[in-house]
């Protein structure tokens, strides 16, 4: 697997880097600006970005930006967001595409690398690997309008775990129910989202990011 990396502190950037060549992935370059990002990416673009929110110069929004620009110049472009911070308006849009696997981690509450690798594959793979805090903090201004809000209570847990990235057997041993109980309330959550079965779209997470952008 090949990844490109824009992070701004070069402690993070080389141990990013060490941390995913030992795992057998190959960071085809490891960058601190935007620019340096969408340069990488035009060379040669890899199977997964990892970037952080706030790069240089002004630290403010300048990775996801950049993340978002590479999304439309390379379509289903697998993205990972790795940040201290849950930038809301950039993220939204980020999640908003319809294509290629997405994931938004806390720098601070990835606790193990063995769980980072793990949200770089599903990703990679075109799954999602959402921290809850972000989820959470995304759904704060979020109205009730929409399909969404047609789910019931356990429906809405099942979902809020799928975006996590939780397997039927990770969201059933979480609620303390039986994989059997979660895939009929994955498939009401398809049905009452209108996500037709589909040999190109992967569900799962089309229904992700309908409840991070309608719930």
């Amino acid at each position: 697997m090949r990844v490109v990396i824009a992070e701004d502190l070069f402690l993070l950037r080389d141990g990013l880097t060490r941390l995913l060549e030992a795992n057998g992935m190959k960071v085809t370059a490891a960058v601190e600006t935007g620019e340096e990002f969408l340069a990488a990416m035009a060379a040669d673009r890899p199977d997964i970005a990892v970037v952080d929110v706030r790069l240089p110069p002004t630290f403010t929004d300048e990775g996801l930006r950049a993340a978002l620009t590479a999304r439309r110049e390379h379509p289903g472009l697998p993205v990972l967001v790795l940040s201290q911070f849950v930038e809301q308006l950039y993220a939204r849009e980020l999640l908003a595409g319809s294509t290629g696997g997405i994931g938004y981690l806390l720098k601070d509450r990835v606790l193990d690398g063995a769980s980072f690798i793990d949200a770089i594959q599903r990703v990679a793979q075109g799954g999602t690997a959402m921290d809850p805090e972000v989820i959470t903090r995304l759904l704060t201004h979020n109205s009730s309008a929409g399909p969404v809000s047609t789910l019931s209570p356990r429906e809405r847990q099942v979902l809020a775990l799928m975006a996590e990235g939780r397997s039927n057997a990770a969201i059933a041993q979480q609620l303390v129910i039986t994989e059997r109980a979660v895939a009929k309330h994955t498939a009401s959550i398809f049905v009452r989202l209108d996500l037709q079965p589909s040999d190109d779209d992967n569900r799962r997470v089309l229904a992700v990011l309908a409840y991070l952008n309608n719930a």
